[in-house]
């Protein structure tokens, strides 16, 4: 019986590796390059913005690599956060995982599977007559519910095929993953080799709008390319089930950034070399479109469309098996603590833990129907940032309060790299407000529900601890 209530750690070197990209490659790859193109109007500075986002966004992985070596377990910067601030601020983070991080990315990444499987084989039109009905002006639950409800089955079949296991899930990240770079391959080969691309047109630095590239424009441009960056930290979500995870993990998040970073700059050059920057603008305006199927049909016609097509269908897939395999271990160990809703800290015969999925599961169908991509992203991304500089801000007090502590890794540059990390968290967090002042409204909002729930949390585990004393006495 015990044996059934221990994570099993299971997951080496490569495995790590792959959840840490299958984590990252979603629909970001697809379809950022046109909003970044209609902030920047002008193409080298949208390939400047993605590598500067692949920049911060590796700075933020060798710093909490540095954590994830010295303090790896179960449930990631929920255990980390223990030790470097407080068991409150512990909770924040992972109720706002819960409440907007990882249920959101898991919504917004089925809601592109299900567009695209819709842009295959049209969905037929569901609940058409309550498409108008509105919650605050602000959410529209029934507005393409075809759309909605196809994302809906997909995180319900994910979550019951996480439930058998924490390998069944890695191994079907890997064979999803090897079919994406295969996709992607083709894509950046054939893009690049055919009579519609101009490489120079990749690095143009005139503006079509012919008005300068403000700072605000360049951090509003990275909110999408952080999107595509997004979900590098959640292996240490897994770290009870990694072997010898203080040395796996911080290798694993490295290697895996590093590669994705390659990829996105080789495939984002091919779309601006095939695709110029007024009609990325198009793309955008228009809303349901996806600047890969446009660059992809351009130079194959309506079968690149099909190809395309598959290729996002099986990303957003792996990618969302990937967000539902890792994000669920914060709550276990959270439930486990009693700081969740206790049946969250229970573990089937796959030592999985199945409730924590169901939990899960539920809240992200909901934000299904709450919102649209876009909206959804932002609103992560502002969320997300405000951990990401805490986590950072952790190496600098790990380093006082551990000094001595054996660390498998430690963060290169320090403390330039560090602090620059910390400094970027604190000036996104802020453009964010000015530039998108309704998705922050919501994240923050959704943050701040974990206030109470943390006190209502804290009330039972007293109640609870009271009646286990009471019980002993009479025995």
């Amino acid at each position: 019986m015990e044996k059934q209530r221990e994570l099993d750690r299971s997951l080496g070197l490569r495995l790590v590796i792959v959840v840490v990209i299958g984590n990252i490659i979603g629909s970001g790859v697809y379809k950022k390059v046109a909003p970044m193109a209609n902030e920047l109007h002008s193409a080298e500075w949208v390939l400047i913005c993605w590598l500067l986002a692949g920049i911060i966004s590796l700075f933020g992985a060798l710093c909490n690599a540095e954590v994830a070596g010295l303090l790896a377990d179960t449930g990631g910067e929920y255990t980390y956060y223990k030790k470097i601030y407080n068991r409150f601020f512990a909770f924040i983070y992972g109720w706002s995982l819960f409440t907007v991080i990882q249920t959101a990315a898991i919504s917004s990444l089925s809601y592109v599977f299900a567009q695209s499987l819709h842009s295959i084989v049209p969905l037929p039109p569901l609940l058409e007559g309550l498409s108008g009905f509105t919650i605050s002006g602000i959410f529209y639950p029934f507005a393409d519910f075809n759309i909605k409800l196809v994302a809906i089955l997909l995180i319900v079949l994910l979550t019951w095929v996480n439930m058998k296991g924490v390998r069944t899930g890695a191994w079907l990240s890997t064979a999803i993953l090897l079919l994406v770079f295969t996709g992607i391959g083709i894509i950046v080969l054939f893009g690049l080799s055919s009579e519609q691309s101009t490489i120079t047109e990749s690095f143009s630095v005139s503006s079509v709008s012919n008005s300068p590239v403000t700072f605000s424009a360049i951090f509003t441009a990275m909110l999408s390319a952080f999107w595509a960056y997004q979900g590098w930290a959640a292996i240490g979500f897994l770290g009870g089930e990694v072997k010898n995870a203080k040395q796996n993990i911080p290798r694993g998040i490295t290697i895996g950034v590093l590669t994705v970073i390659g990829i996105y700059l080789l495939v984002n050059m091919t779309y601006l070399s095939i695709l110029p920057i007024p009609v990325l603008e198009q793309i955008h305006a228009a809303g349901n479109k996806i600047a890969a199927v446009e660059v992809v049909k351009s130079f194959w016609g309506y079968g690149g469309t099909i190809f395309i097509s598959i290729l996002i269908l099986i990303t957003t897939f792996g990618c969302t098996n990937a967000t539902v395999l890792a994000s669920s271990r914060t709550y276990f160990a959270m439930a486990r603590e009693g700081l969740f809703f206790r049946k969250a800290a229970e573990l089937n015969k796959a030592q999985a833990p199945a409730n924590s999925l169901r939990f899960q599961s539920v809240w992200a169908c909901l934000l299904v129907l709450s919102g649209t991509f876009d909206q959804l992203t932002d609103m992560i991304i502002f969320a997300v940032f405000i951990f990401y500089g805490s986590t950072t801000l952790g190496v600098f007090i790990l380093r006082k309060k551990m000094p001595n502590a054996l660390r498998p890794y430690k963060v290169w540059g320090y403390p330039i790299v560090p602090a620059i990390m910390v400094l970027f968290c604190a000036a996104l967090f802020v453009n964010t407000i000015v530039v998108r002042p309704r998705e922050a409204a919501i994240g923050m909002a959704l943050i701040l529900t974990g206030i109470p729930m943390y006190w209502w949390f804290r009330r039972n585990q007293r109640q609870e601890t009271q009646a286990s004393t009471e019980k002993k006495v009479l025995h």
